[in-house]
């Protein structure tokens, strides 16, 4: 069993949730309530209006609450250049004295985000400019001087001061794709979002084992975060084997809120606070 098993809410910023003050509200009651952390999606096209920007939120949130972990869950590098991310991250990092969490990913184009504005949307070229997005933004963080001349990015920066508070990333996965999970290995964090179901013990032992694999040492500090819906507070009963999970090797549940559940209940899911083990 994972004695550091922890849990947050995971929810898109638009719909019943596209007012920022709202979300402020959810972050504030949520922590209230015992959870750990507050993550919110990242999209700028949705069919389910208002949507609220999530790193202007996450700056918000950050000076409403004093313990709670916040973050991007997930923030795509190819949609958003990568030194603005980085800046982003600092300034919330800041604000909320290192409790900042940076998910990132491929990102996906269902609903427009890259198409309807001319942004490459081909995964190979997405995943490509990731990577090299992300050995930026680490980069920057560390305060290093950069002379970067890549496929995607021109960066030319002088040395600086590091960031005072360390940001860990959390890298997205859809599947077990070895260059995924390798990059994964990498970071401090996997967040598994398959498309079409939510994990099970034995996903999540072998997403484990992949990882090992990967180059992940088995002793070193690594969040494996898991979405889904446990909550007594929902209106079904719901079947999930948190305990499974923990013991395969899951670090973070994250309580998926989807824009249409009605905001009442929503609310009544984060007032209720983490489902029990």
């Amino acid at each position: 069993m994972n004695e550091n098993l922890r849990f947050g809410i995971y929810l898109p910023p638009f719909g019943p949730f596209g007012d920022p003050n709202v979300l402020v509200e959810l972050a504030v009651r949520a922590e209230a309530a015992g959870w750990d952390g507050v993550f919110l999606w990242d999209h700028v096209v949705t069919d389910a209006m208002p949507i609220a920007d999530p790193w202007t939120t996450l700056a918000a949130i950050a000076q409403a609450t004093e313990n709670l972990l916040l973050g991007p869950t997930v923030t795509p590098l190819a949609r958003r250049r990568p030194w603005m991310v980085a800046r982003h991250a600092s300034t919330v990092s800041r604000l909320s004295q290192g409790r900042l969490v940076v998910g990132t990913g491929v990102g996906v184009d269902e609903s427009g985000d890259f198409s309807s504005f001319g942004e490459p949307a081909e995964l190979a070229t997405r995943s490509s400019m990731l990577t090299e997005g992300l050995e930026l933004m680490r980069a920057m963080w560390a305060g290093k001087a950069i002379q970067h001349s890549g496929s995607h990015y021109q960066v030319h920066l002088a040395a600086t001061e590091p960031e005072p508070h360390r940001i860990p990333v959390w890298m997205a996965s859809s599947s077990n794709n070895p260059r995924v999970i390798s990059r994964a290995a990498s970071c401090d964090g996997i967040f598994p979002n398959p498309e079409d179901h939510e994990l099970i013990p034995e996903e999540v032992a072998g997403i484990r084992q992949e990882l090992q694999r990967s180059g992940l040492p088995a002793d070193r500090p690594f969040d494996i975060a898991v979405r889904g819906n446990a909550s007594p507070a929902w209106q079904e009963d719901k079947n999930v084997d948190l305990t499974g999970l923990a013991q395969a090797g899951m670090t973070w549940w994250l309580e998926s809120l989807i824009h249409f559940d009605p905001l009442e209940l929503s609310m009544a899911v984060v007032d209720a606070g983490p489902p029990r083990v």
